[in-house]
């Protein structure tokens, strides 16, 4: 099987979000959650189910947005 970046898929209270993807990102998103599955559809996850964890992925490796980070106070929880 391919390694991918994508292994763990916690299982955490989610929060509602709503977002417009194109039409190739949606694409995108089944064919990765397809390989994550090594390829079968049958107990593949959905993409509701991938998004956060990659987003989270994204976040924790940008190094500029890291050194920000540190640099600034707590922000506090809007919504």
């Amino acid at each position: 099987m391919t390694r991918l970046k994508l292994a763990d898929l916690a299982d955490e209270k989610p929060v509602r979000l709503t977002v417009e993807l194109s039409a190739r990102l949606h694409r995108d998103l089944l064919a990765y959650a397809l390989a994550i599955n090594g390829g079968e559809a049958k107990g593949a996850p959905t993409m509701e189910r991938i998004v956060s964890p990659m987003l989270e992925r994204f976040i924790s490796s940008d190094r500029e947005f890291a050194k920000t980070r540190r640099g600034s106070p707590p922000t506090p929880c809007i919504g």
